[in-house]
């Protein structure tokens, strides 16, 4: 796999573990309210983080090749 990849997955792991570590009581509340939407809120959320990360995925690569 590219080695692009790889380091913005770690990012994301860096990032998703900063919550649980520095305050995890708001963290716990935040997922329990999380489980409690219905799922077409829960798949809105979804959809709207993978086309918002697309973007701006595709937005650094033309960026980066000009």
């Amino acid at each position: 796999m590219n080695t692009t990849i790889w380091m913005a997955l770690a990012l994301v792991l860096v990032l998703e573990g900063l919550g649980p570590m520095f305050l995890p009581r708001l963290w716990r509340r935040m997922i329990l309210s999380m489980a409690q939407l219905p799922d077409r809120i829960l798949h809105r959320f979804g959809g709207g983080l993978v086309v918002a990360g697309v973007v701006i995925y595709y937005m650094l690569s033309v960026h980066a090749n000009s």
